[in-house]
């Protein structure tokens, strides 16, 4: 098999991943963001790991569903339809390994069953019964606990008789599963040595979500080798009161001192407005597990490409707000020719969910349905932990206030606080599931619970951007006011950054791409800009991890912030050596990578180039060329030197171009908002055409081509 064929369609960060190597970069931990790909790159790490050499049947791979499963297995076998891999859950496995035949007995043998074990339902009033005939309290220990490896000494003597009726009757429950396993493993040498030796590759999807016990059944089959292959995104940890363990995933770098972090950031599914909300929500976060998303769909679709803003509404009780949700929805269908599936309402709640099928019923819109006969196409209506791993065209979330969005939560400061930080990441997974459009309501009044209550709106809903007010500021003193905020707001993060560097100096570099486009942000709003940011799509095909030389047509002072956002990453770009005289900007172009040059001195282009090929990051420049700097817009013969040295760091050419930038500053008559738009065109790779032709014409073919995408998009 080709291995090219199985790498096709992966972009840089998802290649990267895919090809990991275990023996060189050690146990690998892919933060995958909300659309991101993830179950692609499992799978295809899973072909490609066959496809090298290794035996399908030594590789173990665990998700939390048998649908994820099966879903997996069945992209596998497209390309490797033999293939022995063993795709399951972790209960499944769990009873695999307790059936299994080690030596001269199966694994439930070894454990004291009588029977092979079978998985029942609980039933806790049983259970009760039981602890009480053998003279324990009926709350001693839960029945999903009867197995579990944290007990104490003595509770583990007085459970001896309850256990051993157990191992006699073989009815086991789910969460007897793991912990019966992990007791072979850790407990019986023979068995470990068995499994160890038979899987030598783990991969585990949603890690986020595992449990302690789950964790420690991983890590009983790991051993001390370092083929850990795990997707998880700790953003879309929402099944804390199930179990699940966030700090599996956030501890993982200290589990595994030598380990890997990939994160991808390439959304699939949403709108670039609506990434730029989910983006918002967690911007506390600790700078290690932060992601950035972005947008890579290239969608045509009408809708698609509006790239609306997330709208918010405010209604004064349900049936005044149902009324404006289901006017929406025929009025989208009508414009827009969908079906009624691409429509959903997300709750927190159930008691929420009936009620609002139950309006869309009265209404006569149909609701979607499975039946044994297949499924009734219809708007969906979801709480949104239902509603994680899915994605629809038009999302109208609901309930967007406080005891609801977040939830009630209760016990102490300090397991609310935990509690409200499951909220919001839960928030999180409802804005992510919208393509196209994203409608947050709000109701102020509703019955909930048997009676009439008046509700605060949600915390959450400061993610929400607020809009520029209206300003009559004197054009003077606005230019005054801007500099004195822009060279504050830089002080105050060189000072940030000094602390940084004392307690976490591994983590600046992210840390300062994260400011800076916090710094676009600001400066943007500070300027007050309304910028449309176009076919940023676009970026996902460039390969990040080689050079890039952005091109782009010079206006202000203001492009760059606005460059900043619309590649949603740092940039250096080649400055005048004066700048560099700038309190506090020098020192953050310096941080960014930003190349000095005097450009009244001969041979500036020699000096750059060498600077780049000396440093040891990869060379990511931005460059206006002599000809795009112009007063009115219009552009002038491009000189040559950007595009000679992007051929000879064989780089990717990436085209921008700029509206309005110039009316921000230089030629800024009032203090009134200004609209700019910056446009993503397509991508040239220089690699690629060195390969397709051999030698690059630079004057003949590259700039006149650049040159023309340029002047299409003013």
């Amino acid at each position: 098999m080709d291995i090219g064929e199985i790498l096709k369609g992966l972009n840089s960060d998802q290649r990267k991943a895919v090809l990991h190597d275990h023996e060189k970069d050690a146990q690998l931990l892919i933060l995958a963001g909300a659309g991101s790909g993830k179950t692609s790159v499992l799978t295809k790490r899973i072909q490609y790991r066959i496809a090298s050499g290794v035996c399908p049947d030594s590789i173990l791979s665990l998700t939390f569903t048998a649908k994820a499963a099966l879903e997996m297995k069945e992209r596998v076998c497209q390309i490797f339809p033999e293939a022995g891999v063993r795709l399951c859950t972790f209960h499944s496995l769990a009873l695999f390994l307790l059936r299994e035949k080690v030596g001269d007995s199966f694994g439930y043998e070894r454990l004291g069953f009588q029977k092979p074990p079978i998985p029942v339902e609980s039933d806790v009033g049983d259970f009760a019964c039981d602890l009480v005939r053998f003279g324990l309290g009926a709350k001693s220990v839960s029945r999903e606990e009867l197995f579990s490896l944290d007990l104490s000494s003595r509770l583990e003597r007085e459970l001896i008789p309850v256990r051993k009726s157990i191992l006699l009757s073989g009815h086991v429950i789910f969460d007897d599963l793991i912990y019966l396993a992990i007791r072979l493993l850790e407990n019986d040498p023979e068995f470990r040595a068995e499994f160890r030796g038979r899987w030598t590759e783990f991969l585990v999807d949603e890690y986020q979500d595992i449990n302690p016990a789950q964790y420690r059944l991983v890590i009983a089959l790991l051993g001390d080798r370092k083929s850990l292959f795990v997707v998880g995104d700790d953003d879309q940890a929402i099944y804390g009161f199930r179990g699940a363990d966030i700090g599996n995933i956030i501890r993982f770098q200290k589990d595994f001192k030598e380990s890997t972090l990939i994160r991808l950031e390439w959304n699939y599914r949403s709108t670039p407005s609506i990434l730029h909300l989910a983006n918002r929500i967690f911007t506390d976060k600790p700078v290690t597990l932060r992601k950035v998303l972005r947008a890579g769909n290239c969608r045509q679709d009408a809708l698609f490409k509006e790239n609306r803003k997330p709208e918010f509404w405010e209604s004064e009780n349900p049936v005044l707000e149902m009324s404006r949700i289901v006017q929406r929805i025929k009025e989208m269908r009508l414009d827009y020719d969908l079906d009624y599936e691409a429509f959903a309402i997300l709750v927190r709640y159930n008691h929420q969910r009936i009620y609002y099928e139950e309006a869309l019923k009265d209404y006569g819109l149909p609701i979607f349905q499975v039946e044994e006969e297949g499924d009734v196409k219809g708007v969906h209506v979801e709480t949104v932990h239902s509603s994680k791993g899915l994605q629809y065209p038009v999302v109208f979330y609901a309930g967007l206030a406080e005891k609801l969005t977040p939830g009630s939560c209760r016990g102490s400061k300090k397991e609310q606080k935990k509690q409200i930080k499951e909220e919001r990441r839960l928030f999180y997974v409802g804005v992510t599931r919208a393509e196209a459009l994203l409608v947050l309501l709000y109701c102020s009044k509703r019955h909930w619970k048997g009676r009439l209550e008046t509700f605060r709106k949600s915390r959450f809903l400061k993610c929400l951007e607020k809009p520029l007010p209206e300003s009559i500021m004197p054009l003077f003193l606005f230019r005054i006011f801007v500099l004195t905020k822009i060279l504050c707001y830089m002080g105050i993060g060189i000072l940030r950054l000094s602390v940084l560097r004392l307690v976490q100096p591994g983590k600046i570099k992210q840390w300062v791409d994260l400011q800076i486009q916090a710094f676009g942000a600001y400066c943007i709003r500070s300027l007050r800009v309304d910028l449309t940011i176009e076919d940023q799509a676009l970026l996902g095909k460039v390969d990040w991890s080689r050079p890039v030389v952005v091109i782009g047509n010079h206006q202000s002072y203001a492009d760059i912030p606005v460059v900043f956002l619309a590649l949603s990453r740092t940039v250096g770009f080649l400055a005048k050596r004066e700048l560099k005289l700038i309190p506090f900007l020098g020192f953050w172009m310096k941080k960014i990578g930003c190349i000095f040059i005097d450009r009244n001195k001969k041979g500036a282009g020699l000096e750059v180039k060498k600077e780049i090929l000396e440093s040891k990051e990869i060379p990511c420049v931005f460059i206006f060329p002599e000809g795009t700097r112009s007063k009115n817009g219009s552009m002038l013969p491009f000189k040559s030197g950007g595009f000679r040295m992007a051929v000879e760091l064989e780089a990717t050419l990436l085209p921008v171009v700029l509206h309005g930038t110039r009316a921000v500053w230089e030629s800024r008559r009032d203090s009134k908002i200004c609209k700019v738009s910056a446009r993503i065109l397509e991508p040239l790779d220089t690699l690629a055409l060195k390969k397709e032709g051999g030698e690059i014409k630079i004057r003949e073919y590259l700039m006149p081509k650049i040159r023309k995408q340029m002047e299409d998009a003013l």
